[in-house]
């Protein structure tokens, strides 16, 4: 995993504007070929550079076990399937993790694929049938595209954050852990009250992997107290 300096000299690429590309479309591209960590993750063979980001949540909270069973909701295009598949030994038969996603994507080793909305009523039964059981973790990096408007992109996320706690609900077992991304702007307080009352420990968390300009960041919940 990279560390803040990783002591080598980054050039910085500017990109040239061109007709059919936007201002946020050239400062994306821009920012995207500066970005040590869409490197590193290509020089590894992670599908995406949100990899690092629980490759850190990990190191510091110790939140992948060899053998866990693992849930990745909106998992495409893979990159926390992969370390999470590493991390539970899933590639070696240990375990069990399933990548959810709405959209078709590229299957990870280790891991099963199952595309549904996991929005669909019945979701929850169609995962509890393919996981043999109950989950230790739920875990989701989605993020609903940006309308560069914060407060509504900070109502979408948590609305994608809350349909994924009420899934986690229903397939969690009783000690399990649940971790997703949501973005700093006020409306976060009911769904850490909730939080709070049905996991033991509730946290926010911001990797380094995270970008310093960014409002991203990521609430852990430990120890499901169980449904009621």
């Amino acid at each position: 995993m990279m560390g803040k300096n990783d002591g080598s000299r980054q050039l910085t690429v500017r990109v040239k504007s061109a007709k059919k590309r936007s201002l946020s479309s050239k400062l994306w591209l821009e920012r995207q070929l500066n970005d040590p960590y869409v490197a590193e993750a290509k020089r590894l063979g992670y599908r995406s550079r949100a990899a690092f980001k629980l490759e850190e949540i990990d190191k510091r909270y110790r939140i992948l076990k060899p053998g866990m069973r693992i849930v990745d909701l909106g998992a495409a295009p893979g990159g926390w399937s992969q370390v999470a598949a590493r991390k539970i030994g899933a590639e070696k038969g240990r375990g069990k993790l399933l990548a959810v996603d709405i959209n078709e994507f590229e299957a990870v080793p280790g891991a099963q694929s199952m595309i549904i909305d996991f929005l669909d009523p019945e979701a929850p039964n169609r995962i509890l049938e393919a996981m043999g059981g109950e989950a230790d973790l739920v875990m989701s990096d989605m993020a609903a595209p940006s309308t560069g408007h914060s407060r509504t992109d900070h109502l979408k996320i948590m609305a994608l954050c809350e349909a994924a706690l009420e899934l986690a609900y229903d397939v969690l077992s009783p000690k399990g852990a649940f971790l997703a991304k949501v973005l700093q702007g006020g409306a976060e307080n009911d769904l850490l009250s909730g939080m709070k009352r049905s996991f033991e420990t509730v946290r926010h968390v911001k990797p380094q992997a995270s970008r310093a300009d960014s409002a991203e960041l990521y609430v852990l919940a430990t120890g499901f107290r169980g449904r009621n």
